[in-house]
């Protein structure tokens, strides 16, 4: 939800700040902080095809909505909520991600970029052999573990079995069964490493040994394959126990493939009978997909299973319910143009980033001067005491005389006391470390790569229009989310009194439309449907009818039992309303007749059927008299003046 939110706040109320603005501008103050008339004509001019109400499509009714926004920004900073650790958390992980548009060592990235593209095209499987070793482990360990490892790979390359080899040494877990066999993977599956390796190592050949989080591995790659292409599939959906009904689910899915094996439309069918509504306004078609994208392996696998385009697989079912799936498109592998994108923010997001975050560094370090000051490690061996290995050591303060300088980043001197303010917080969220020297090893490379990229997005704010505008965008978006979460969201969830008072005071506008409880038959001609509209007649119920007319293997009619406002997809368009069995109705490719056994007049919903839309309009109303608190909190002043320019 936040997300969406988020991305709604962007849309409709960007914040357009010049960097240079006249007193003689300024459109309205809000407690005397002054609103520029820029800002507000940046906005006008992007979201006003985005307004719905035609009143405030015009310069003073956009402006309540702006006025509305301003004073939720304010009243975020009044609450305090850009202190929150969630916030500042977030917008942190946002700084980092946009600085890195504006300097970024190009040259690193195309590469890493093409190589990803190139390793894409195939896939490997393997088995491979790992003895375990924290990544933060001392000298002595990483020694014991790497010759073991070395000798389980002479006795491979000497021609010992690998599978039995793995069974016997490796350490990953399951490995005495699995013989460490990894399926089929491709780039970005695995750790980059563990992938270089992978791909630079030859079908039945043995690997160099490789170190990664886990430990030292040995591959031996057993077969490389051209990537599987993606497919564009429909399909036919009954849900197993998605509700209670009175069909059974694989009857009907298999009453439906013998409809589509004697001949009728797909899509007909889809949108008639599945219950995936989402597909089924499409004909059942499905988003296009490649291997593991849906996480349905069954289904998955039964897609992948169609030979030929066009081609429809008998019912499957899956975790999810019953499915009949035709192959519409076999869509083969993107070229390295239409990808690039893609694989670009996949390198600058993953474990091949700190390749280019050092290209950055370096061209930050570059740009704005660095050097060197006095070293760590001789201070910090006494200062920083054991209990760091365990979590527990306390921060002092170091004193200004002995407070050193580590390094200058521009004009800017990083000291002693800024690395010991960074153990101490780092220390709670790292790993455990055998010993100081590695943990300041490890620690010191990190903060002196945070302090350059701070460094150079506290400059990039100041320097660049552009990228100050998108931080304040996204800032503002964050807290109005968080106002909105704590003190209308949240609160009306948690105020259950109120909200069913709200509910029993508007619950004339939860009704249920006029309802009729009917049998749906469905068949495949008019002449099925005239004589099931005779049977009807008579009295024959369901199982009868089906029984009479359902003969020799075909599937000549199907049958929806249910209670159904008039306007639901399941009665037919202009359904004509009265007890009895009705005239017939071509739906699609069928004729349908329906049996009305009862009509519901309408009547308000329970709470329970209608809380959602309830909790939703509840809120609303919480909004608005909060927005009016808002407005009486704060003092407005629009300058009239201005306002007429605009």
């Amino acid at each position: 939800m936040k997300l969406n939110y988020l991305s709604l706040i962007l849309l409709l109320f960007i914040v357009n700040t010049g960097f240079s603005q006249k007193k003689k501008d300024v459109l309205l103050t809000i407690d005397d902080q002054a609103v520029y008339s820029s800002e507000f004509k940046s906005v006008f001019k992007k979201n006003l095809d985005l307004v719905i109400d035609e009143s405030q499509k015009s310069v003073d009714g956009y402006l309540d909505l702006f006025i509305d926004y301003k004073l939720k920004v304010a009243e975020a900073y009044a609450q305090g909520l850009n202190n929150e650790k969630t916030y500042i958390k977030e917008i942190t992980k946002y700084e980092d991600q946009l600085s890195k548009n504006y300097i970024y060592d190009k040259r690193v990235t195309s590469e890493l970029v093409a190589e990803a593209y190139e390793r894409g095209l195939e896939e490997i499987t393997l088995n491979h052999i790992l003895i375990k070793i924290p990544i933060n482990a001392s000298p002595k360990d990483s020694l014991i573990a790497y010759n073991k490892i070395s000798s389980i790979r002479e006795k491979a390359i000497n021609g010992d079995d690998f599978e039995a080899l793995a069974k016997e040494y490796s350490e990953e877990p399951n490995a005495k069964e699995s013989a460490g066999k990894l399926d089929y993977f491709s780039v970005f599956d695995m750790l980059y490493d563990f992938e270089t390796v992978a791909y630079n190592t030859k079908v039945g050949e043995i690997s160099e040994i490789v170190r990664t989080a886990y430990g030292y591995h040995i591959l031996k790659v057993n077969d490389r394959r051209k990537t599987l292409h993606k497919l564009n599939v429909s399909h036919i959906m009954i849900f197993s126990n998605k509700q209670a009904k009175e069909e059974n689910p694989e009857e009907r899915i298999n009453e439906l493939y013998a409809m589509l094996m004697q001949g009728e439309s797909f899509e007909s069918i889809a949108k008639q009978f599945s219950e995936d509504r989402a597909t089924a306004v499409k004909g059942g078609e499905i988003k296009t997909f490649g291997p593991g994208n849906l996480r349905a392996p069954i289904f998955e696998a039964a897609a992948y299973s169609i030979a030929e385009e066009g081609d429809i697989l008998a019912p499957i079912e899956s975790s999810f319910g019953w499915h009949i799936i035709r192959l519409n498109k076999k869509i083969m592998p993107p070229t390295f143009e239409e990808i690039k994108d893609e694989l670009e923010t996949k390198v600058n997001g993953g474990a091949r980033a700190k390749a280019v975050t050092q290209a950055v560094n370096k061209k930050i370090m570059t740009k704005y001067g660095y050097q060197d000051g006095k070293s760590y490690l001789p201070y910090f061996n006494e200062y920083v005491t054991d209990s760091v290995l365990t979590r527990k050591w306390n921060y002092t303060p170091i004193p200004e005389k002995e407070n050193s300088t580590l390094f200058t980043i521009g004009d800017k001197a990083i000291k002693y006391d800024d690395f010991a303010n960074y153990i101490s917080k780092k220390q709670k969220v790292s790993t455990l470390y055998e010993n100081k020297n590695l943990l300041f090893s490890d620690y010191y490379a990190q903060f002196k790569d945070k302090s350059i990229e701070d460094f150079f997005k506290s400059k990039l704010e100041e320097e660049n229009e552009e990228y100050a505008l998108a931080i304040r965008e996204y800032r503002n978006g964050l807290l109005i989310f968080d106002v909105m979460n704590k003190n209308i969201w949240t609160a009306a969830k948690l105020d259950s009194i109120s909200f069913k008072n709200y509910y029993e005071d508007t619950k004339e506008s939860y009704m249920w439309k006029q309802r009729v409880d009917v049998d749906i038959v469905s068949a495949t001609n008019e002449t099925i449907a005239n004589e099931a509209k005779k049977l009807l007649q008579e009295g024959l119920d369901n199982s009868a009818l089906k029984e009479q007319l359902n003969t020799n293997g075909t599937i000549n009619l199907i049958i929806t039992s249910g209670i159904f406002e008039v306007d639901r997809r399941e009665l037919p368009e202009n359904f004509e309303v009265k007890m009895g069995v009705s005239k017939l109705y071509n739906v699609e490719s069928s004729t349908v007749v329906v049996n009305v056994k009862e009509i519901i007049m309408p009547t308000i919903k329970e709470l329970d059927e209608v809380k959602g839309l309830v909790m939703s309009n509840y809120q609303s109303e919480v909004e608005r008299k909060w927005m009016q608190k808002l407005h009486e909190k704060y003092k407005v002043v629009v300058n009239e003046k201005v306002l007429k320019k605009v």
